[in-house]
């Protein structure tokens, strides 16, 4: 009698302490969560991406992740969708108590809110990895997974210090993305600044427009910048377009002539993960590995 009695108060105790409602800090403000979600349908794959760092598993997820690390999300899941448009009858079939929207979803949160309660995880700006980190706490402590959630975060501090360490004194570089023959420049303040402000990284040119698809720019541009570093992102490899590849873009007198090019300089960024899932503490995990892995083996 004393053991049921027990488990029944246990059982109480944790309902009670469930039902402070966990506070959320989103892209559109702070959102409170009053139950822990047992069905999540995710969109954003920087949220999925940082839910499977934690042993999270979505039962919904969209219909193509791009990264292959993510591909057994899919087991036992219901597609809704894809990461641009929520199928809103899956979603309704599926009946999630929580739906995770960010980036190129994000503009149906109205949509998606009249299904289920909706947050929008978009993270932006130079700031990256701390949003990230805030993104991971969050998930940890929305799903009950604070331990699993604390050693990823340190490892990711730990990645970051290592490619810090590696860039520091090895000169200046220029962020590009290469979308078939079409080549745009990042700087700091950009989509993809977080690389110069986080690991202390020089700039070759400080005042690139921060546009969200980047500033356009010539090979001309490339070659008068005259990077120690050229940092690529091909956005075709990394959406799977099947244009022309950034090292055939790239391949040219021009370029051929910045001590990047010379010095075999030249880092193609893990596309996928920098472009797709862009604050997914995994893919910034790898994004920072590559960083680090070439600079130290610079001579």
């Amino acid at each position: 009698m004393k053991s049921l009695l027990l488990s029944a108060l246990l059982a109480i105790a944790s309902s009670v302490s469930y039902a402070q409602a966990t506070e959320v800090q989103t892209a559109r403000g702070m959102v409170s969560i009053a139950e822990r979600p047992e069905r999540v349908a995710v969109f954003d794959m920087a949220a999925l991406d940082t839910l499977a760092s934690i042993g999270v598993k979505p039962a919904g997820v969209p219909e193509k992740l791009y990264l292959e690390t993510l591909e057994p999300l899919k087991q036992g899941a219901e597609i809704v969708g894809n990461i641009f448009e929520p199928d809103l009858e899956a979603l309704s079939s599926l009946g999630p108590n929580l739906i995770i929207l960010g980036g190129r979803s994000s503009t149906k949160v109205d949509q998606t809110a009249a299904i289920a309660p909706t947050i929008d995880m978009t993270m932006l700006g130079d700031d990256l990895v701390a949003q990230a980190k805030e993104r991971l706490a969050t998930y940890g402590a929305l799903f009950g997974k604070e331990e699993e959630a604390q050693k990823v975060s340190a490892d990711l501090d730990e990645r970051v210090r290592a490619a810090q360490q590696a860039v520091k004194g090895k000169g200046k570089a220029l962020i590009v993305m290469t979308n078939g023959p079409k080549v745009t420049a990042y700087g700091p303040g950009s989509r993809f600044g977080w690389v110069h402000a986080t690991l202390n990284l020089e700039a070759a040119v400080p005042d690139i427009k921060a546009a969200n698809h980047g500033e356009a720019v010539s090979f001309e541009f490339i070659n008068k910048a005259n990077p120690d570093w050229l940092l690529v992102l091909d956005r075709a490899s990394a959406i799977g377009s099947g244009e022309q590849g950034a090292k055939a873009t790239l391949d040219n007198e021009l370029v051929a002539q910045t001590t990047a090019w010379k010095k075999g300089q030249v880092i193609y960024l893990p596309a996928p993960e920098f472009y797709i899932a862009a604050g997914g503490v995994q893919s910034t995990g790898k994004v920072l590995q590559v960083i680090t892995d070439t600079f130290n083996a610079a001579k």
